[in-house]
């Protein structure tokens, strides 16, 4: 890194400067991050053991279950150490490492939610043809190309701010965003902000298309199936994917619409605490409460569980 400011640390914000608040928001954090991680590990685990669930769909939310760990574990610790430490210093290089991975992962969960809709569309407009297009090792390169491309969208920003020089170390987010860090540099920032607003726009419009094409031909299908039963069961498959979509996207149009400058930070930073903590929470409680597979393995994994414990 060619950072020849005499800034090296950045000082985080956080959520609250109220002692009283930070004692809550500690253990908001810490329980949801703890439940969070349980409940992606649980699905993730449930996976690999059950062989009812290593279809195509499974694959996928395992890896998306991934995702969520890996992506509320880049930020949520961090912010944890610092409320309970008081030191709300970070390095410029750890700030760099949190908006790299933050966003790799971040990038990376769209071109998978956009692929998951693609699976989905398979299953139910061609549903003869599942098991040969949505094949083992078409799925495995999917994955590979959902995470290139997170990677690619964000090395060309990352690689022009690591030459940035700063001016002010003050952070008003509970972790490092590019947002806040470019408007602590001193260094002509305008290409690098255009960059950034292109590569969002572009990771977000691609991936919503691909979304909204996939359901609209799922729901014309499931339009034309003749009984409310085959709708339902039709409609069942896919509605968790749904709420996960709606909950993802929704959130980030609410960052980009905002009511006005000064409610900016705030909304950013509630925002952006629903979307790092609370999604990764319940997402996995979306995906097992409305699959009857999930909750069928995770009742035969649980009796497994006692009955060997009682040998």
């Amino acid at each position: 890194m060619r950072n020849h400011s005499a800034i090296t640390t950045f000082i985080i914000l956080g959520l609250t400067n109220d002692p009283q608040l930070e004692i809550l928001v500690f253990i908001f954090l810490f329980i949801t991050y703890m439940l969070s991680v349980i409940g992606n590990l649980t699905i993730i685990s449930l996976i690999l053991v059950d062989s009812h669930l290593k279809t195509a769909m499974y694959f996928f939310l395992q890896n998306f279950s991934f995702l969520e760990i890996s992506f509320t574990t880049a930020c949520v610790p961090t912010y944890l150490y610092m409320l309970s430490s008081g030191d709300r210093a970070i390095t410029i290089k750890a700030c760099f490492s949190q908006i790299f991975f933050l966003v790799l992962f971040g990038a990376t969960e769209f071109f998978l939610l956009a692929t998951m809709s693609y699976d989905r569309y398979v299953a139910i407009c061609k549903p003869l043809h599942y098991t040969t297009i949505m094949k083992s090792s078409i799925c495995r390169n999917l994955i590979l190309c959902c995470w290139v491309s997170g990677l690619l969208i964000i090395l060309p920003p990352l690689g022009l701010s690591l030459h940035l020089e700063f001016c002010d170390c003050v952070i008003d987010h509970f972790y490092c965003d590019a947002s806040p860090l470019l408007r602590n540099s001193c260094s002509d920032t305008w290409f690098i902000e255009q960059l950034v607003i292109v590569c969002a726009v572009l990771t977000f419009i691609t991936t919503l298309v691909c979304v909204i094409l996939s359901y609209i031909y799922i729901i014309r299908t499931i339009l034309r199936l003749p009984s409310a039963q085959q709708r339902k069961k039709a409609f069942s498959t896919c509605s968790s994917h749904m709420i996960v979509v709606s909950i993802t996207y929704g959130s980030c149009i609410y960052i980009y619409i905002k009511p006005s400058a000064k409610d900016e930070v705030a909304i950013n930073k509630a925002v952006s605490l629903l979307t790092t903590s609370v999604a990764p929470l319940l997402n996995p409680f979306i995906y097992t409460l409305r699959n009857k597979q999930v909750k069928q393995s995770f009742h035969d994994t649980l009796k497994r569980f006692v009955f060997y414990s009682k040998k």
